[in-house]
């Protein structure tokens, strides 16, 4: 059961992604993870997570910066997309390392009662069977979190089209049929993004109520606070990590909210009225408006008196929601992930660790 319920955090975690993590190829950035924090520079990245035991797991890993490779990626607005994907994927390996640090420690639980059961046998015997016990457990975790991938990339993408496309889309167009009068291409696409930021927003607050995610919630307070100290060139202890705050413009959830209100100004300039040529329209306009959204919430990071900071303010205002105040051992497990990844950041590379 508690396996089933580790599954589910993980899915929803899944469906969080982009408002939980930092889309920056420049900056040094993070995201909350089950139980942990992963933090990332340029060229490095590393996670580190909490056992309930208390223990910190950690792993690092070098990065190459794919616009240092191909320099088209450096475009603007192209950037955004290839930089975004590119958090994206590894936001997702950070959350599959996290969930498996989680099962790991379930299937451990189980092998110390097996072998206290059987405590009447040899000790060297025992001892070897925990050790066995605790390889095949690593790699059942890492063999469920395979299919498991592959199984929450479909559902994230279907969950992501049907909720935010679809339904809205729908909803606007039964809508029109019952007065005309909402038909206007500019009522019709308010109409239609009041709906998907409601639903956005519903969604964002229904899962906060859950305690596993609000704990997700917590270690997203805790990255952008350390981000906040690090950026400010202040020590790396939790106390002086507390006294910063938990919202951050370069957060995700900033940038899902920019994306939100752009497509409707985007969409208003879609001269197609069928439901289906609509539907098309906005699931290929969806990377256009990433990489604007991410060009303006690049720019009001650095220019915060600016027009376009006031167009990300919403985001700041629904981080109220998205990160909460951390506990000073959380603060601790995101400034273990930042000095790992700035550690081997200074040393430009290196090979897998995993402490």
């Amino acid at each position: 059961m508690r396996r089933f319920l580790n599954y589910l955090r993980f899915l929803a975690a899944v469906q969080l992604l982009p408002a939980l993590e930092s889309g920056e190829e420049t900056l040094v950035g993070g995201q909350a993870v089950l139980e942990g924090v992963m933090m990332r520079s340029p060229h490095a990245w590393a996670i580190a997570c909490r056992k309930p035991s208390g223990e910190v797991v950690t792993m690092t890993e070098p990065l190459e910066r794919p616009s240092e490779k191909h320099k088209w990626m450096a475009w603007p607005i192209v950037r955004g997309v290839m930089t975004l994907g590119y958090a994206m994927t590894l936001g997702y390996r950070a959350l599959r390392f996290s969930a498996n640090v989680a099962i790991e420690d379930i299937i451990d639980e189980g092998s110390e009662k097996k072998h206290v059961a059987t405590a009447a046998s040899a000790v060297p015997p025992a001892q070897s069977a925990a050790d066995s016990s605790k390889s095949a457990g690593r790699e059942k975790a890492a063999t469920v979190s395979s299919w498991l991938a592959a199984v929450n990339i479909v559902i994230s993408i279907a969950f992501f089209i049907f909720m935010y496309k679809y339904i809205p889309l729908l909803a606007a167009t039964e809508l029109k049929k019952i007065d005309p009068a909402l038909g206007g291409r500019v009522i019709f696409n308010l109409i239609d993004g009041a709906i998907r930021l409601a639903l956005f927003l519903l969604f964002i607050w229904g899962v906060s109520l859950w305690k596993d995610i609000r704990r997700v919630y917590e270690y997203h307070g805790a990255e952008h606070k350390t981000v906040f100290a690090f950026e400010d060139g202040k020590p790396l202890e939790a106390a002086e990590v507390q006294k910063y705050s938990t919202f951050h413009p370069r957060c995700g959830t900033s940038f899902l909210m920019t994306v939100m209100l752009i497509s409707i100004g985007f969409y208003m300039l879609i001269p197609y009225t069928t439901f289906w040529a609509r539907f098309a329209s906005r699931i290929v306009l969806l990377p256009v408006i990433a990489g604007i959204s991410y060009e303006i919430i690049r720019f009001a990071a650095k220019h915060r008196g600016s027009l376009f900071a006031l167009m990300t303010a919403p985001g700041l205002w629904l981080q109220r929601i998205t990160t909460k105040p951390p506990s000073d051992e959380q603060a601790q497990c995101a400034i273990v992930a930042l000095d790992k990844a700035m550690s081997l950041e200074k040393e430009r590379g290196g090979e897998l660790v995993i402490a």
